[in-house]
Order: C-alpha cells, then sequence, then structure tokens
C-alpha cells in the first residue's frame, strides 16, 4: 500500500473512515533527512515533530483530509541564521497552506469555468467543499500565462454595462486566444499597450475612430478593417435613409406580387378605442418632440447639443433632424393566419351583401375552418357598410379613420434588410416590396448603390485574390467612393466620406484575409463568463478568468 501511495513526497500509515462521507489518511515524509531552505545544508537529525491537517482531493466520493506528520530538522551549519527547519513537502504543500497543491489547482479550475457562487456549489457534490470568496480568492492567486509576442491581432470593444462603461479585448488571431483585456476603448490605453508589442504586423478592427487613432499613434501596424462591419455600417446607412424617407415611400402605389395584393392581411385587426386614444396621445408627443428638434436643428445647434438640452437618445436627434416629414411608426406586418386560406368565401360572401359574423363562421366552419367566431367577427368588424343589429347605440358613432389595407410598408430596418441582401435571395413577396419602393428615384440611387458595394465587399469574401484582382476591387472601391460622394444623399455622402478618410484600412479589408470575427467570438465567451459571476465581476477578476480560461 506504502508503494501504491498517490501523495507526492509521503507514505500513507493508515487511513481512518470519519464518518459516512469522509476519511482521515495519516502520511509522514519519506525522505531520511531535509535541506535547509536558507543555507541548502542537508540534515538528518530530527529536532521535534508536529501534524498538519490539510483538505485534499476527494476519494471514491468521499472527503478526504489528511493528517500529515511533519518533522523540524536540526541545522547545523553554524554560519546559518536557522537553528532548525521544517521537513519541506514541495510537491504536496505550500507552507501554511490549509489544502494541498492539487486541490488548489482544482477548484481554481472551477472557479475559472464557472466563477464563484456556481462553483461553490458544484463543489458539494464533488466532494471538496468551498465557499465562493475561497474559490474566487484562488482564482486571483492563480499566475497568468505567458506567451510569446503577437504578431497579428484584432480588437474589439465589449460591454461592461450596456450604454455605459465599456472595455477592449486583444486577441491573438493566428493563436485563436484572448491576449489582453483592457478597462475602456479610448485611443490612448489602446496606444500604451501596442507600444509594448513593437512586433506586432496586422490590426484586424471594426470601423471604431478610437481603435484608428490608436493604432496609428503608437504602431506601423497595417490596419485592416472589417468586411462584417463594413457591411453592418452599410446597412445602417441605408437604415439612416429610409428613417427620413419611410413617410414618403408609404404613399407609394402597390405593385403587382405586394402582399395586400396577394389577397393576405396587410396589417393587424383593430384595437380597442382605448387603445386606439393611447396611441394617438403617443404620437403627438412625439410629433411635438419632432418639431423642436427640427427648429432647434435648422437653427444651427449641434446634434449633440440637441440630445443633452432634450434628454433624447442621438440616434433619435439624427433621425428626426434628418426625416423629410415626422417618421410615424411603421404598420407592423401580421403573420400567416388560419383565416387566410378562407379569404376568397369571406370576400365573396361580404360582396354578396352577408354581414353576419355567425353565419360566415359556420360556413367556414363547414368548410373545414378550426378557428374561433371571435376571429371572423374582427374580420368582419372593419368591412361592415352599417353596425350590427345587436351593437350597443354608445359604439355605433363613428370611430378614427384608418389607413387603406395597402398602404403598409415594412419598417426601414426590414427594409434596410433587403435593400442589402443579394436580389437573387429574395423571394417574390420581398421582390415586389423592393419594386414598390424602387418608384422613388432616390431609392433607385441609394438601392444601386449599397447593391454594388456589398457585391463587392461578399465577392472580396468569397474568393481568393490574385494581386490583378486585389487591384481591380481597389479601383473599383476608389470609383464607388467617388460616384457616392457626388450623390447628393446626405446619408450615402456622409458614409462615402467615412470610407475615404478610413480607406487604407477599408483597401486591406479587400486584400487581407484577416478579421475580426475571431474577436467578435471572444467577445460573446466573454460575456458568458461574466453574466455567470452575479455581481461580482470586476475588471480585474474578470480580465484574469478570461485570460486563464483560455
Amino acid at each position: 500500500m506504502n508503494s501504491l501511495s498517490l501523495i507526492p513526497g509521503c507514505r500513507i500509515r493508515h487511513v481512518t473512515p470519519l464518518g459516512q462521507n469522509a476519511l482521515v489518511v495519516a502520511v509522514e515524509g519519506r525522505a531520511s533527512h531535509g535541506r535547509c531552505p536558507a543555507c541548502r545544508h542537508i540534515s538528518g537529525s530530527v529536532h521535534s515533530s508536529y501534524v498538519r491537517q490539510p483538505a485534499d482531493l476527494p476519494s471514491f466520493g468521499r472527503e478526504v483530509r489528511l493528517r500529515v506528520h511533519v518533522r523540524r530538522f536540526y541545522c547545523h551549519n553554524h554560519t546559518c541564521l536557522k537553528q532548525t527547519f521544517t521537513e519541506p513537502l514541495p510537491h504536496l504543500l505550500k507552507p501554511h497552506a490549509r489544502r494541498t497543491r492539487r486541490l488548489t489547482k482544482a477548484q481554481a479550475r472551477i472557479g475559472i469555468a464557472l466563477g464563484g457562487e456556481p462553483g461553490a456549489r458544484l463543489l458539494v457534490h464533488l466532494a471538496i467543499p468551498a465557499s465562493a470568496d475561497t474559490i474566487l480568492r484562488l482564482v486571483r492567486n492563480q499566475p497568468l500565462p505567458t506567451r510569446q509576442p503577437p504578431r497579428i491581432v484584432g480588437v474589439d470593444d465589449w460591454a461592461m454595462r450596456k450604454g455605459r462603461t465599456y472595455g477592449s479585448i486583444l486577441v491573438d488571431l493566428e493563436r485563436r486566444k484572448p491576449i489582453e483585456l483592457l478597462p475602456d476603448r479610448t485611443a490612448a490605453t489602446f496606444s500604451a499597450w501596442l507600444q509594448r508589442y513593437p512586433d506586432i504586423e496586422i490590426i484586424a478592427r471594426d470601423r471604431s475612430s478610437e481603435y484608428a487613432k490608436g493604432a496609428a499613434t503608437a504602431s506601423k501596424a497595417i490596419q485592416v478593417a472589417d468586411r462584417w462591419h463594413l457591411l453592418l455600417n452599410a446597412r445602417q446607412m441605408v437604415e439612416r435613409w429610409l428613417a427620413g424617407a419611410h413617410a414618403r415611400l408609404r404613399r407609394l402605389p402597390l405593385v403587382e406580387g405586394s402582399p395586400a395584393a396577394s389577397g393576405r392581411r396587410a396589417r393587424a385587426y383593430p384595437r380597442t378605442r382605448a387603445e386606439q386614444a393611447a396611441s394617438a396621445d403617443s404620437r403627438a408627443r412625439w410629433q411635438t418632440l419632432y418639431e423642436e428638434v427640427q427648429r432647434r436643428y435648422a437653427g444651427g445647434e449641434k446634434l449633440l447639443a440637441i440630445s443633452r438640452t432634450m434628454g433624447l437618445a442621438r440616434g433619435t436627434v439624427r433621425k428626426f433632424a434628418q426625416a423629410d416629414s415626422f417618421p410615424a411608426r411603421a404598420v407592423r406586418q401580421p403573420g400567416p393566419s388560419m383565416l387566410d386560406p378562407f379569404f376568397p368565401h369571406l370576400n365573396a360572401r361580404l360582396a354578396a351583401g352577408c354581414e353576419n359574423a355567425t353565419a360566415l363562421w359556420r360556413e367556414l366552419r363547414d368548410l373545414g375552418f378550426a378557428g374561433s367566431p371571435k376571429q371572423v367577427y374582427r374580420w368582419l368588424a372593419e368591412r361592415r357598410t352599417a353596425p350590427a343589429k345587436t351593437t350597443a347605440h354608445k359604439w355605433c358613432s363613428p370611430g378614427p379613420i384608418r389607413p387603406a389595407p395597402g398602404a403598409s410598408l415594412p419598417s426601414p430596418k426590414q427594409l434596410a434588410w433587403l435593400l442589402v441582401r443579394p436580389p437573387t435571395v429574395l423571394d417574390t413577396t420581398e421582390a415586389a416590396v423592393l419594386a414598390r419602393v424602387r418608384q422613388d428615384p432616390e431609392a433607385v440611387v441609394v438601392a444601386d448603390l449599397v447593391q454594388r458595394f456589398c457585391a463587392l465587399i461578399r465577392q472580396c469574401c468569397r474568393e481568393r485574390q490574385t494581386r490583378n484582382s486585389e487591384q481591380a476591387s481597389i479601383e473599383i472601391l476608389k470609383a464607388w467612393i467617388a460616384e457616392a460622394r457626388l450623390s447628393g444623399i446626405q446619408a450615402v455622402e456622409t458614409f462615402a466620406a467615412g470610407l475615404e478618410q478610413d480607406s487604407a484600412a477599408v483597401r486591406a479589408a479587400l486584400t487581407q484575409p484577416w478579421s475580426s470575427g475571431q474577436a467578435e467570438g471572444q467577445v460573446t465567451r466573454l460575456k458568458l463568463l461574466k453574466r455567470s459571476m452575479y455581481g461580482r465581476a470586476s475588471f480585474d477578476l474578470l480580465r484574469r478568468r478570461v485570460l486563464l480560461a483560455a
């Protein structure tokens, strides 16, 4: 049994059960002598002994408590400051430790993976209990890994508190591991970190001006704009333009293949009078704010100043300032309904003069309709030529005027998504919506420009380009920027000006294979670690968990 002992540097004397869930293992050192830690002289003269009782890894599902008989030796070196020294057990215990090295490592690994409270709950079932504070202390005491200096890095921001506090994550794109967390996303902090690594050759980043400024200040590395962010910025540009033009586009006539022309519902069923009144009050409040933003913007105030004065988000102020008219909320397109297959029959019966909802429901039930009568009542309520005989007198007054069913249009965000997608992947309904929008001359210009830009970026993502094709892509990009700068559309011109200002990184995106996609993935992983810490995620602790888990 002694020869098969798995306790480093010790031999087992005996094992004693302690209740049903614990064991006490008495051990002693194997060596007949010890080495003085001060003068390194060897001594075999025993002065005394004492007992240490550290916790160890479990055995057969039971907690294990070691009973280590530790000896003290005389130091016979007269020049040494120590007269006695403790028997060293470097592979088993640290001085004054209450747990073995291997138990410390196991508990720290669980803390790195799960955090404090979840780790403490798991350790109880593993028969190595420890408090949440102890687990976090073990994580903090773990040494950070040492890595080779990176050559190609990706940088991205992450939210400590979304909308308020942000940090930065640095990822080694060659080894696909995070190498540092920074407490903010400013150019000065990023520049100070880059100065410690002068051998960095490529920096993949999003379109952040702070990262661009920090990289340009402290490094000669090639900056590569992320291609996914270029596509995202193009869609955001289209969405900003649509926010101002959406009211004008809703007045365009329908084309063949539109949702309303195909017989499906183009809007939801009407709401109650109380809901309609609340909606009207909300619209009036927002319209007042819109008019105030328009007045201030026309008077020369900056968007940021308007945002601070009126207490509105900067995006809302920008949308109101650039809108041709009040950007009313778009009507949400309803999803499929059980009533859709029976619309031809209902329309035919309504044209024949039948306005009895119960009778219509019974006819549909005979045709296989499995819904309730209420669905038929709601459909018929907005199509009646006169109130029903059973309608109370107080409800017979005319309600607010509703928009025509064919006047609805997808929201600016949905339309922007349709405009940046390849035309070949659109279905018939989506193609009809785009055909309706393209009746507007300005929409044709925006749609053509954004489709050509997205096609250029996607082509560079899919194909490994030769030197000639890289040069051709760069020339196409230059021509596109020049055309967009002269388009006469403010949102497009602003987007093109941003590309021109960041032209070196954008050109590198067309020629370099690197991107910040790996950094985006590490941010997702970082969020999981942060949210598992239940409010204990201070920056130092979170940084250690991210770097140690990698």
